[in-house]
């Protein structure tokens, strides 16, 4: 299975931090997944595969947007300042 989401931004800068934010997860994968975020431009593109069971490609969507949404509340909050 495999998946390629992209998230938009209106900078640059805002894409990076949250490419930042979440690159760490990038680090440390299990046997089987392959999970890479990288910023183009404005955009967060996150590529993974999964050789691996069902549960284990959605979990990790699921704690990639959850990263995501931390990261972007956290820049919000940081910009609000």
């Amino acid at each position: 299975m495999e998946a390629e989401i992209v998230l938009a931004y209106k900078t640059v800068r805002d894409a990076e931090a949250v490419a930042g934010a979440v690159s760490p997860d990038n680090a440390e994968v299990p046997r089987g997944l392959s999970v890479k975020t990288f910023r183009r431009g404005n955009k967060v593109l996150t590529r993974i595969d999964c050789e691996s069971r069902l549960q284990t490609f959605i979990a990790t969507i699921d704690d990639l947007l959850s990263a995501v949404s931390v990261a972007e509340k956290s820049l919000s909050a940081v910009k609000s300042r």
